[in-house]
């Protein structure tokens, strides 16, 4: 029965995602019941992450969350839903609060358990009536300790279900069951009873071996395996919260001409708030006054500051690291980038990648065949006609051994501190299915403007004529571009202003669509823009300023042509400018394997020029900016794998269309959305170090998947034929998830350019 709205119109319905807090998961096998019980919701779709301890739940717009809630609850877990984003730090004192009694319950086993594990080991240290001091010692961790497993047990076996906990419980209370019997019915309770510690299994008198040190090991050894993996996925998650918890908690905001100290949550659009060096900027906005260097390392991973000034844009959770500066705010809460790349990183930590899905599908599957294989060890042993506490032994090590925890947290764990690393260095990785994308790239298609260069223009050089200055050019015709919007004009004043101070105001001013300007400066009739324009009036170029003209334009450089009364008096020579970092950056890609390609609307000449500054040699030029997608289609269609670079709208569609898209952070939102990977950093740099990232958390999800297939491969045929003892595979189960955690979390010392070891 399902609480869905009816829907009587089958056309398209609007949907909402929201993330719920799971509690009382112990293992993958929990996290599969929980999203195989969602998923038969009418209306639902679900996946649950155990490593996250949360499940992503997708449900037409009017749909009753209570429902799902429900749902979970009677699976015999619990949820809640998210609590509201100011108050990150509530579900983590839950959280620490939860590890908090493991670690108690744990550490008052250790101490009870101890010395049962001792004197079961120790013959010499075997008292008179040890036996009993050992039951006394053992009966409250085998109940109390354990209580967990044997809670979630119980409530799985209501469900007709069985996890984990099912093998745990049943392994430990059939040890300490044995014992009773041989304690209170066989001979193991008569004064001066000893028997000796053995590894492996051999036949004896099963009246007269007790197991309590089993029961009481196996279960200290599972409670540190389980408060272990627990504070490694507190640690793992910690980027994420690092993250949450960047911005400012309050700010100083401008209100009728006095600063006013308010909670940042109070800020909205428009409001105007100061920024003391040293502070941090409170949320994304424009600078109205002032000039600072700002500190963008928490957001890009790009330790060298950025210099900023009245009317560029600033990013919330960056720190002022020079002067004073106002700031008119234009996002705020969810909508600033800080809080876009929290929930990038989160949806991708609460993803599924292919081979999680895989995992999720044998450990969903692994426990009722454990338990079979448990009774058919026993079944075995018993017709072989050994003694039944060799047969107990033998089953009860099956069970132990078995528990899939490793298995569950392979993927996860990886990808929680994979992405989380990522989002430090300014790399978001969409989701997990992005990790296999990047495994079979081969070609690296590279967007030429924005990308690989600043995508923005800038003078490269001054070329006055015969009885003409460098600087009464600059001055003159930067005073009259200074008038237009145009990206080539506005280059020109930019760089006029800093080498000569300020320029003349204009007298007159005309906007020539196409060919340049004109206007008057200074007295002077000035002509600046393309040679024919000044051809029209009879303004011809010397022979030098010809010859110049052309080794620019030869160069893919855009010149521009300036003259006033009557006369040519000089050349201006713009271009976009390639990146510092573009051809380490090539060179990095080639070293990965990956064949670089450069795509550009842009003629062929230019396109040719800067693929030969950074190192490419296949060049895709004249490309219209709807034909980008066809482009990386025909590669696909030639076989290769192809990812994309690209930072602007009419790269969209070509990333969508890639294998892999990346998006450089500085470029539009179109773009971001249509990328699997956006780069904050806004550097082709970043480009190779996420793919690199990917790669290295991939091989990580792998590796710990091959360990915790093997390792389970490898011990059930051992425990079934009595060759380990119930207590060292309780602590080799506990390891193993121990091991993949802990090979997760070496991801966190990934390091960014310059550090090709990793």
């Amino acid at each position: 029965m399902s609480d869905a709205p009816s829907r009587t119109d089958e056309t398209a319905v609007a949907l909402r995602t929201v993330d719920l807090e799971i509690g009382g998961m112990t293992c993958a096998s929990c996290a599969m019941r929980i999203e195989k019980k969602l998923n038969r919701l009418d209306g639902v779709t679900a996946t649950v992450n155990y490593a996250t301890e949360k499940a992503k739940v997708t449900t037409p717009a009017g749909y009753d969350l209570g429902a799902v809630v429900a749902e979970v609850e009677k699976t015999g877990y619990t949820a809640a839903l998210p609590a509201p984003k100011e108050a990150p730090a509530e579900g983590g004192d839950v959280r620490d609060s939860e590890l908090l009694a493991l670690r108690d319950r744990l550490v008052a086993s250790i101490v009870l358990a101890v010395p049962v594990v001792v004197l079961a080991m120790v013959p010499a240290w075997q008292f008179t009536y040890w036996q009993w001091a050992s039951l006394t010692l053992a009966t409250p961790v085998v109940l109390w300790g354990a209580w967990p497993f044997h809670r979630a047990a119980w409530t799985n076996l209501r469900h007709g279900a069985a996890t984990m906990d099912t093998l745990v419980s049943v392994g430990v209370l059939a040890a300490y069951g044995w014992s009773l019997y041989a304690l209170f019915l066989g001979t193991a309770g008569v004064a001066g009873m000893t028997h000796g510690f053995e590894l492996s299994v051999a036949p004896s008198d099963g009246a007269g071996n007790i197991y309590l040190e089993v029961a009481a090991g196996v279960t200290v050894f599972v409670l540190a395996g389980r408060w272990f993996e627990k504070r490694s996925k507190r640690r793992a998650g910690a980027a994420l919260r690092a993250l949450l918890e960047l911005g400012a908690k309050d700010v100083a905001v401008l209100r009728h001409g006095t600063e006013t100290r308010v909670p940042v949550e109070h800020l909205v659009v428009g409001d105007e708030f100061v920024v003391r060096p040293g502070e941090k900027i409170a949320t994304d906005g424009v600078v109205v006054s002032g000039s600072s260097a700002v500190d963008v390392s928490m957001l890009t991973g790009e330790s060298v500051p950025v210099e900023v000034g009245a009317g560029d844009v600033v990013a919330g959770a960056t720190v002022n690291a020079g002067g004073r500066l106002v700031v008119r705010a234009t996002r705020v809460g969810e909508g600033t980038q800080l809080a876009r790349i929290a929930q990038l990183v989160e949806d991708a930590q609460s993803g599924k990648a292919e081979v999680q899905r895989l995992a999720d599908r044998v450990s969903g599957i692994f426990v009722p065949v454990v338990i079979a294989v448990a009774v058919a060890t026993l079944g075995f042993w018993l017709g072989g006609g050994f003694p039944a506490t060799a047969a107990l032994t033998a089953a009860v090590a099956v069970l132990i051994i078995a528990c899939p925890c490793a298995l569950g947290l392979a993927t996860p764990t990886a990808l929680l501190v994979g992405t989380g690393r990522g989002a430090q260095l300014g790399i978001l990785i969409k989701g997990p299915q992005v990790l296999e994308s990047t495994r079979r790239v081969d070609t690296v298609v590279l967007d030429k403007t924005g990308t690989v260069t600043t995508g923005r223009m800038e003078l490269l050089d001054v070329v006055p004529g015969d009885g003409t200055t460098r600087a009464e050019l600059l001055r003159l015709a930067g005073a009259l571009e200074d008038a237009s919007e145009h990206p080539v004009a506005q280059a020109i004043a930019k760089a006029a202003t800093q080498e000569v101070g300020v320029l003349p105001a204009p007298e007159s001013f005309e906007n020539l669509t196409g060919r340049g300007v004109q206007g008057v400066v200074e007295g002077h009739a000035l002509v600046v823009g393309r040679e024919s324009l000044l051809a029209d009036r009879s303004q011809r170029l010397s022979p030098a300023l010809v010859a110049a003209k052309a080794a620019a334009e030869a160069q893919g450089r855009t010149v521009v042509a300036a003259g006033w009364d009557g006369q040519a008096r000089g050349l201006l020579v713009v271009a976009d400018r390639v990146r510092p970092t573009s051809a380490a950056a090539v060179a990095r890609l080639k070293g990965l394997g990956l064949v670089p390609v450069l795509l550009t609307g842009d003629n062929r000449a230019v396109a040719e020029q800067v693929a030969a500054e950074v190192g490419i040699t296949d060049v895709v030029a004249d490309v219209l900016p709807q034909d980008k997608a066809a482009v990386v289609a025909r590669l696909q269609g030639e076989g290769r794998v192809v990812a994309m670079v690209g930072d602007g709208v009419n790269d969209a569609p070509a990333l969508a269309q890639a294998d892999l898209g990346l998006a450089m952070g500085t470029g539009t939102d179109v773009a971001i959305e249509a990328a699997d990977i956006t780069l904050v950093r806004g550097d082709l740099d970043a480009a190779v170090d996420a793919i690199r990232l990917a790669r290295r958390t991939l091989a990580t999800i792998k590796g710990n998947l091959f360990w915790a297939f093997g390792y389970n491969v490898a011990a059930i045929p051992l425990a079934a034929l009595g060759l380990l003892n119930p207590m060292l595979a309780g602590a080799a189960m506990a390891f193993s998830s121990v091991f993949v955690v802990g090979n997760s979390l070496r991801l966190r010392s990934f390091g960014g350019r310059r550090s090709e070891g990793a």
